[in-house]
């Protein structure tokens, strides 16, 4: 009797660890990346901030959250841009794709892996990681919630950081800024 409790308790106790120390897949379908590109200059008044959709092609997370990492197409970002034209989406587009910004020919993903992180579900997570972009990898912090199985949050970064001169016309009297702001909403698949 004492050796069916005994290894009752271990199956449940090897069980429940399992369990905990999950990795989950990223459901790519259900997560979102969204970037957000603002104007500054003389001119400014005259040209779009531009929003970005960045989908995640794979992915994975611990439950609990003790790393994640995913990987973006480069040439699958897509201007959603909603005031705009279709003639300015497709141009703002092309520029994105062009070797001076993304260059998805010699970049093609965008990757992200967590390095450290701290916190707890009540108090948030203070995510420390590389980033991958356009040929240079750059340590990236952020801050992460988790709300009904989703985990939120948003960093902003510097294109110049990761080898990116930020978009200048008409002699720079509209021009792109060098911070972007990136927001997320990962959700793990089952």
């Amino acid at each position: 009797m004492k050796r069916i409790t005994l290894f009752t308790i271990m199956l449940l106790c090897a069980t429940t660890g399992v369990a905990r120390g999950a990795t989950h897949t990223i459901d790519v379908a259900q997560s979102h990346i969204a970037v957000f590109v603002y104007k500054s200059g003389l001119f400014a008044f005259a040209a779009d901030n531009h929003v970005i959709n960045a989908p995640i092609a794979s992915g994975q997370l611990d439950d609990p959250l003790t790393s994640v990492s995913f990987v973006v197409t480069a040439s699958q970002l897509k201007v959603l841009d909603p005031n705009s034209s279709d003639n300015n989406r497709t141009q703002v587009q092309a520029r994105m794709e062009s070797p001076d910004v993304l260059d998805p020919a010699h970049f093609p993903t965008i990757e992200f892996k967590s390095t450290n992180i701290s916190g707890s579900p009540t108090a948030g997570w203070d995510v420390s990681g590389q980033l991958t972009l356009h040929g240079q990898t750059k340590p990236v912090k952020l801050h992460v919630t988790e709300s009904a199985g989703h985990f939120k949050g948003s960093t902003t970064l510097k294109q110049t950081d990761y080898g990116i001169a930020p978009i200048t016309i008409a002699g720079g009297t509209v021009k792109v800024k060098d911070d972007v702001r990136i927001e997320f909403d990962i959700v793990p698949g089952t």
